[in-house]
C-alpha cells in the first residue's frame, strides 16, 4: 500500500468502525446496579444522599425539613487504552493483525465501567459511604426525627463471615446502590498525521486510542445488603427481611424490595440452589424460588 493522506483516512474510518461495532456489541452490565450520573466538573458532591422524601398528609402549611447535608464526593479519573500501528505494516498491507486489537479496545471501552462498579461492592465492607460508615456496616445511624436529629439507632446492612461475599440489592428505584459518574464518554482518537506529529515522524508509528473520564461511588446503603456468611436459605431470608424492615429518619418504612442477587463465580452453585431449585429439603417447596433475579458476575472473581 502506498501511504497517502486518503489511505490513512480510509484506514482510520475502518478502525473506528471496528471499534464502534465491538463497543456496541459488548454485553456491559454496570447499569444493572448503578445509576449513571452525568458530570460536568472535576468532581461531584452528593449532598442529597440520605434524603428519602416521603409523602405526608397535607395539614396546614407545607413542612420543609432542613435535612442534614452530606459531603460525599466522587472525583473523576482518566482512563485510556492505546494501540500503535507500525508504518511498515501499513505499507505491507498487513493490517488484519490490528483489526482484533481495535475490536478488543472497543470491548474494553464498553465494559470498563463494569470493572469499576462491581468490584466496588466487594470494597463496600471497608470503604465509607455518605454517612461516614462503611457501605456495608453494622452501625449505620438512623435518626428518630425527619431532620436527622435525636439519638440515632444503629442499623446493619451486612452479615459477618469468612466466605466469598454475595450481595442482595434493590435496583428498582431512581437511584441504584452504586453511582457511575460520567464526565466524558469513551472517545476513539487517532494520531496519524506525520506532518503534525513528532511521534509518527520519528517512530514511524500511527497511534490509535480511546480515552474517558469517570469514576464510581456509593449511593444509598439502604438499597444493598452485603454478606460474607454462607449463601443459604436462612441467610438469604435474613438479608431479605432486614432490607424490607429499613426505615427513614423519622421512622417511616422505606419500601425497600430486594430484586437482584449478585454473586461471584464461587457462589454460583449456592445462589442457584437458593433461587432456582423448585424444591428443597427432600421435596419441600422452595419459597425463594425465583424470588429475585440472579447475576453471576465475573468481575467479582
Amino acid at each position: 500500500m502506498i501511504i497517502t493522506p486518503s489511505a490513512i483516512t480510509a484506514l482510520n474510518v475502518n478502525y473506528r468502525r471496528e471499534f464502534q461495532a465491538a463497543f456496541t456489541a459488548a454485553n456491559s452490565k454496570y447499569q444493572l446496579i448503578s445509576t449513571v450520573i452525568p458530570s460536568s466538573t472535576k468532581s461531584n458532591t452528593y449532598g442529597w444522599l440520605g434524603k428519602f422524601p416521603k409523602m405526608r398528609e397535607w395539614i396546614g402549611d407545607r413542612v420543609f425539613n432542613d435535612m442534614k447535608a452530606h459531603s460525599y464526593a466522587i472525583t473523576n479519573k482518566d482512563w485510556e487504552a492505546s494501540v500503535a500501528v507500525d508504518r511498515n505494516d501499513i505499507e505491507d498491507d498487513n493490517l488484519g493483525t490490528y483489526t482484533p486489537l481495535m475490536q478488543e479496545m472497543g470491548y474494553s471501552a464498553a465494559t470498563y465501567p463494569d470493572e469499576l462498579v462491581f468490584p466496588l461492592l466487594k470494597a463496600g465492607f471497608t470503604t465509607a459511604c455518605y454517612d461516614g460508615q462503611n457501605f456495608f456496616d453494622a452501625e449505620h445511624p438512623v435518626y428518630p426525627n425527619h431532620d436527622g436529629t435525636g439519638t440515632a439507632a444503629l442499623v446493619s446492612n451486612m452479615q459477618a463471615g469468612a466466605g466469598e461475599p454475595w450481595f442482595l440489592l434493590n435496583t428498582s428505584r431512581a437511584i441504584k446502590p452504586i453511582i457511575f459518574q460520567e464526565r466524558k464518554k469513551p472517545d476513539f482518537v487517532t494520531h496519524t498525521d506525520p506532518q503534525n506529529s513528532d511521534h509518527v515522524f520519528k517512530k514511524k508509528e500511527y497511534l490509535y486510542g480511546v480515552d474517558a473520564r469517570s469514576d464510581a461511588g456509593f449511593g444509598f446503603w439502604q438499597q444493598a445488603f452485603g454478606s460474607k456468611a454462607a449463601l443459604d436459605q436462612a441467610n438469604f431470608n435474613a438479608a431479605y427481611e432486614a432490607m424490607m424492615s429499613l426505615k427513614t429518619d423519622g421512622g417511616k418504612p422505606l419500601g425497600i424490595m430486594p430484586n437482584l442477587l449478585v454473586t461471584g463465580p464461587a457462589n454460583r452453585a449456592a445462589a442457584r440452589k437458593v433461587l432456582k431449585a423448585m424444591t428443597i429439603d427432600g421435596g419441600d417447596s422452595n419459597t425463594n424460588y425465583e424470588a429475585v433475579d440472579l447475576e453471576v458476575c465475573e468481575w467479582l472473581a
